[in-house]
């Protein structure tokens, strides 16, 4: 009676010689993505430049599009809109949406950074998204951004990737000294306005020196010398501070990826190398949004109204009702869930939780304290996910974020679905999410591909 019972599977338990060499030859693209995109720009800019060579062209609103049509919409450079358009009456039958996020926790510089202090240069910051602020201390960080100067030119920022590269740097107390920060709660061994860069020590040794801030003034002439930028140019900047650590294989037996932004780029690769790999007649639309981790909110996050103008245009251009593409609709959320690890199983309940390499990882519901803020999908809708996925051979499994009253996040999927259109949860299970390095399985980054190109036909 054993097939009455539902038990997940292990995808490695299964896989032949052929899949695994499939998971692991997807995997090394997905580690070279994650390298090269740490930010959601340099991540929006690779996934642009994916688009380009698999034959999308850039769109412009008021063109009419048809059949065949494949086009791109980059957001500001942060969030990136796929459309490929297909044979099907997108009134009759709507548009499969695949969404997840390219932003990740961080660091970011504040808009007046820079101070001295007994000798060392720093910079204020204010850190982005959910973040142990303990866990950022005392690892090698690279700054990566753009800055603005007043007369527009855009400088692109990228130190500390290269191992010529100097990195950057949040000191820790020695054990030695900590016994009153040992005392305090975990959450409260360093605060927001503790985690300050540490930039250079190296004072300013023209002529006229002996003035205040002299190792400020000599960062202010290596800025100005490599970049022509002047202390004021920060106020019209965007700089994070990131690990600079290299996507890695774990493991002897290799089969998990260490890397950090996994939360949500290892959603994100499979979107859109899905939408160049499947063919369909359906119209499709992968959406590569900003802001997730601080509440989705302004132009380039999914509640801006670009979303719904860009499915407006869609219908525009067949003559058909807006509200009738939306209402038949159907999207994937595609974002990660917190992989079950044996070492806190305390916060996670065994039953309803996402284990690594047993795939892609379906969440009916979201939220936190009795679902607040999710959106919940409906059984019909999960019901349609799941014949889906198992009539395409794909391996998924369900959980949910922890134990009631002890876990609890969000996802895009409450802004798409406030639109009336159908939507659920699935991605891969993470291992330490949003720590500077997180775990997956390359096994479950596969089938989360597999997942969206079934999806997709």
């Amino acid at each position: 009676m054993s097939e009455l019972a539902y038990k997940r599977t292990n995808v490695y338990e299964t896989a032949d010689e052929a899949k695994l060499k499939a998971i692991f030859d997807y995997a090394k693209g997905y580690a070279a993505f994650l390298d090269a995109g740490k930010t959601e720009r340099e991540a929006c800019a690779y996934a642009e430049k994916a688009a380009v060579a698999a034959g999308y062209v850039p769109y412009e609103f008021g063109k009419k599009l048809q059949p065949g049509d494949k086009v791109y919409y980059n957001n500001r450079g942060k969030n990136l809109y796929l459309i490929r358009v297909g044979s099907e009456d997108v009134a009759k039958h709507g548009i499969r949406i695949l969404a997840s996020h390219i932003d990740s926790p961080r660091i970011d510089l504040k808009q007046v950074p820079l101070y001295e202090a007994e000798g060392i240069a720093f910079a204020k910051t204010h850190y982005y998204g959910g973040i142990r602020k303990y866990q950022w201390a005392a690892i090698p960080l690279a700054l990566h951004g753009a800055v603005v100067k007043k007369n527009g030119e855009v400088i692109e920022v990228a130190i500390g990737e290269d191992e010529n590269d100097p990195i950057f740097y949040i000191s820790d107390l020695l054990p030695h000294l900590a016994a009153k920060q040992n005392a305090k709660p975990l959450g409260e061994g360093l605060g927001g306005e503790d985690l300050n860069i540490w930039l250079g020590n190296i004072p300013y040794t023209a002529a006229e020196d002996k003035k205040e801030n002299t190792v400020k003034e000599n960062l202010l002439k290596i800025l100005h010398d490599k970049y022509g930028m002047v202390e004021a140019d920060f106020l019209s900047a965007e700089l994070s501070l990131v690990p600079a650590f290299k996507a890695r294989d774990l493991g002897f037996d290799r089969g998990l990826i260490a890397a950090y932004g996994h939360d949500d780029r290892v959603c994100a690769y499979p979107s859109y190398t899905a939408l160049f790999d499947t063919e369909t007649d359906k119209t499709v639309m992968v959406v590569l949004a900003d802001k997730e981790e601080i509440g989705s909110e302004g132009a380039t996050g999914m509640q801006c109204a670009i979303f719904v103008d860009l499915i407006d245009a869609i219908a525009d251009s067949f003559g058909v009702s807006s509200a009738a593409v939306r209402a038949r609709s159907k999207c994937l959320s595609a974002d990660v869930n917190a992989g079950y690890d044996p070492n806190f199983r305390d916060v996670c309940e065994p039953l309803n939780s996402t284990y690594l390499s047993h795939g892609a990882g379906l969440t009916k519901f979201t939220g936190s304290r009795g679902k607040g803020g999710s959106n919940d999908a409906s059984a019909e809708f999960v019901g349609e996910v799941r014949k889906l996925f198992d009539d395409n051979g794909v391996i998924w499994q369900t959980g949910e974020l922890g134990r009631v009253d002890v876990g609890g996040g969000g996802t895009v999927a409450k802004f798409i679905a406030n639109m009336n259109i159908d939507t659920v949860d699935i991605g891969v299970p993470v291992i330490s999410m949003h720590a500077p390095y997180e775990v997956v399985s390359k096994a479950d980054v596969y089938e989360c591909y597999r997942a969206f190109c079934s999806f997709i036909k």
